[in-house]
């Protein structure tokens, strides 16, 4: 018999009949909300289980949410797309959200969100259970195949067989962490309906140098104040942690400029970084420290010396290329010498050739373009009834809990507009 009339489910012409492509944030969210909102819902994962990209978030603890998001977080073609979303589903709902599926939040000073419990599988839980509670069909390990509708509505084929639905969302996600089951399916399903796809991108991801001494100093850490540089203009500046690693640089403060600094190597702009390594010094006090310092130990090699300021490793290859011997004398250095080398702590260039590819990257930029989507439904201009939410989208956040917010409300909003 064919496909068209044999289905898995019973037909219930009084109820919307919805499929979800994709278990991540914002797919769970919106089947939780398009069931509560009376619909039939089918949620497709091609993983083992739903949640896999939650479970590793925020180092297994999961930075659920933050207080303060604004368009002014977020980068895209058109970052203004997440306004009506972001307070459609502000901070205070979200929190009152979660408690109603028995989640309680620790929200620190900075606007970072956790759940009390500090572990990510507690989110991964309480979601999945009102999910569950719901009435939602959960299809594990069941990749869609292919998405096409007719006049009669969408046809979603997997592996397992081919079923009919009134609407369909495609929360896929991005191709960041293929580790985590994460793939690009969901763009090839919105180009097939003739959505625009925005070149995608690693984001909030490690950097590669063309540095002979980077790899020389991996597992070096330290804080410093790091300055993105695109064509030889001063970019982005941002202070925190930053490691040393085989390939180049990665910490807090890389992943914070990665967004730029990947975008820029996208459309083949020259990218370098400048490494502030005492930013708590201008360059008139960090000279005059240094002059200061090496009065006071003249009889000291100017490698021992550093290593009271600096790590000995960067103290090394930050001598090599400032051309000053590692055994040299603090005292046989002269006043221009001294500026040099106050002047290289303070600015040590380094060019980016790459960053450390999707299988690294927390997020993706780039997607599915928002100007063919409605925002305030998250339906396509294109094509009624198929709707998107969270990263297949031509939106990606910051660090600190932001991709996670627009997944949620976004989410939200597609959860209930799809059963309408």
């Amino acid at each position: 018999m064919s496909f068209l009339y044999s289905f898995a489910f019973s037909y219930n012409t009084n109820m919307k009949h919805i499929a979800i492509i994709g278990g991540g944030a914002s797919g769970l969210m919106a089947a939780l909300f398009a069931a509560r909102s009376g619909a039939n819902v089918t949620l497709y994962e091609h993983n083992t289980s739903v949640g896999k990209k939650i479970l590793a978030s925020g180092n297994g603890r999961c930075n659920i949410i933050n207080t303060t998001a604004t368009h002014a977080d977020y980068a895209g073609s058109d970052p203004q797309f997440v306004t009506y979303a972001l307070k459609q589903m502000n901070f205070h709902y979200f929190q009152s959200f979660c408690s109603s599926i028995g989640l309680l939040l620790d929200v620190k000073d900075d606007g970072r969100c956790y759940p009390l419990s500090n572990e990510a599988k507690s989110v991964l839980i309480s979601l999945k259970g009102a999910i569950v509670d719901a009435g939602v069909k959960i299809l594990t390990e069941c990749a869609v195949t292919s998405l096409s509708k007719d006049s009669n509505g969408f046809i979603v084929a997997s592996a397992h067989d081919k079923r009919r639905y009134d609407n369909v969302l495609i929360a896929t996600g991005s191709e960041a962490a293929p580790q985590l089951g994460a793939a690009g399916d969901g763009y090839a399903f919105a180009r097939s309906f003739g959505h625009e796809i925005i070149p995608t991108y690693p984001s909030l991801v490690q950097l590669h140098l063309s540095s002979k001494h980077a790899p020389k100093m991996a597992g070096v850490k330290t804080v410093a104040e790091v300055t993105l540089v695109i064509d030889g203009k001063s970019n982005t500046k941002v202070t925190g942690d930053i490691l040393f690693a085989s390939y180049g640089i990665s910490g807090l403060a890389i992943l914070d400029i990665s967004q730029k600094a990947s975008y820029a190597l996208l459309h083949k702009q020259r990218v370098s970084l400048t490494l502030n390594l005492l930013p708590q010094f201008d360059r008139q006090t960090l000279t005059n420290t240094l002059e200061k310092l090496f009065t006071s130990i003249p009889t000291q090699t100017i490698q021992n010396a550093l290593c009271g300021l600096l790590p000995a490793k960067i103290v090394t290859y930050l001598l090599e290329d400032a051309a000053i011997a590692l055994s040299a004398r603090v005292s046989t250095l002269n006043p221009k010498e001294i500026k040099k080398l106050a002047y290289l702590i303070g600015e040590w260039k380094f060019d980016v050739t790459d960053t450390h590819g999707f299988k690294h990257a927390e997020v993706s930029g780039g997607g599915v373009s928002t100007i063919q989507v409605n925002p305030k439904t998250m339906e396509s201009k294109l094509v009624e009834g198929l709707y998107f939410a969270g990263e297949v989208l031509d939106i990606v956040g910051k660090r600190g809990g932001y991709n996670f917010n627009f997944a949620w409300a976004s989410g939200m909003i597609a959860g209930k507009e799809i059963a309408k």
